[in-house]
């Protein structure tokens, strides 16, 4: 089961119990602040029926938060990788679980008394900076919470990689470290798409839309929004006529506000809106704050230095411990949802797309093609996509 089809699963049986339980809005927020501490370099404690794991970023922690973990640890800390980061690492296959998900597994590594040190840590991370494991680092039992413990890091959008050690039930008291449930790391992505809420909607004429509105969708923990683009009203479409147009796009914040030349996104995102301005129902745009295909703005950024190096997108995300696509379409779904759409006919140029609506329970009931030609600096690019994530641009 791809990672697409596994989130569509997970989707659907949160939103079966959803009517048998509470609301989950304070375990969202939980972990919503424990991906915040990760971000300042503070240590979290990870709890499950395995026992505590207290960790922290190797990518951000600090001198204080390395002694925090060092007073909280029952033992000597570990790096844990992403797998797909480790065999970047290791420079040999690593496996990864079912179905090769990057979350499936972590993998444990042995951290030399001199490489804890914030700078050596973030070096560790980092697959642009120096390299300075041994050439043969020795593997250690990777922790039974570790998939938790990457999926925290990702939520995070931080490098996959962190430094982690058994810790006592206490530790979280006694130092004041902020504790979060391994469960609800794990279910944060799909209790995020079936918590969203409209939270706000205006009219704004566009440059090829005149009649045009945009609807902002929030989740229970208060996160980033998502947003609903709106040309026409294509939630009125009759039900024995077409379906309307619909895009998901994820944000590009080089591609759609600057302009950049090394990808499609920008053309992409004016020529849906173009289009569907042009249907006599209209269409919307599911805009999705996932950059990078979900790795975040900064991890696009150095992948965009290992492409230069020679990698190419997919392998370049593999680097940095994600993988190929990280992107929640559960999201879309359920945004379509609140907008009475229930069926599409999808601008997308992405089969996994069409898959993972579907795994949602939307009916796309076509694909229209959404191509725009290389423009000399994007050709590697869009080889990529075709050879390697299967798009259909031929």
């Amino acid at each position: 089961m791809n990672g697409i089809n596994h989130i569509g699963s997970q989707f659907r049986d949160v939103t079966a119990a959803r009517a048998t339980r509470d609301p989950r809005a304070a375990a969202m927020r939980a972990v919503h602040r424990a991906a915040s501490e990760l971000r300042r370099g503070t240590p979290v404690l990870l709890r499950g029926a395995e026992g505590p794991l207290v960790l922290a970023a190797a990518e951000t922690v600090s001198a204080r938060g390395l002694a925090e973990l060092a007073a909280a640890g029952l033992g000597p800390a570990v790096l844990l990788l992403a797998p797909v980061r480790a065999a970047a690492v290791l420079q040999r296959p690593v496996p990864q679980g079912v179905g090769g998900a990057a979350e499936c597994a972590a993998v444990a590594l042995r951290l030399p008394p001199a490489l804890l040190d914030p700078a050596a840590l973030r070096s560790l991370a980092d697959p642009t900076a120096e390299r300075l494991l041994p050439a043969e680092p020795e593997r250690l039992p990777a922790p039974a919470l570790s998939p938790a413990a990457i999926q925290l890091a990702k939520l995070a959008r931080l490098l996959p990689a962190l430094v982690a050690a058994p810790a006592a039930e206490a530790a979280g008291r006694t130092l004041d470290l902020l504790a979060v449930e391994a469960a609800d790391i794990l279910a944060y992505p799909a209790d995020a798409a079936t918590t969203l809420a409209r939270v706000a909607e205006a009219r704004v004429p566009l440059q090829d839309a005149p009649e045009a509105r945009i609807i902002a969708f929030r989740a229970a923990d208060g996160g980033i929004e998502h947003l609903a683009i709106l040309v026409g009203t294509p939630e009125d479409a009759p039900a024995d006529g077409p379906a309307p147009l619909s895009r998901i796009h994820s944000e590009c914040f080089t591609g759609d506000l600057l302009g950049s030349l090394r990808c499609d996104c920008g053309p992409q995102l004016r020529g849906a809106i173009a289009r569907m301005a042009a249907e006599p129902q209209g269409g919307v745009l599911v805009y999705l704050a996932q950059e990078g295909r979900g790795i975040g703005l900064v991890n696009k950024l150095r992948a965009y230095t290992l492409q230069d190096q020679g990698l190419d997108t997919l392998d370049a995300n593999r680097a940095l411990g994600y993988g190929a696509d990280e992107r929640n379409f559960a999201v879309a779904a359920e945004m379509l949802r609140a907008l009475a759409i229930g069926r599409v006919r999808l601008l997308t140029n992405n089969p996994d797309k069409l898959s993972g609506l579907a795994a949602c329970g939307v009916a796309v009931e076509g694909r229209v093609p959404l191509r725009f030609a290389a423009n000399g600096v994007n050709d590697g690019y869009l080889e990529t996509k075709a050879l390697r994530f299967g798009h259909l641009l031929a």
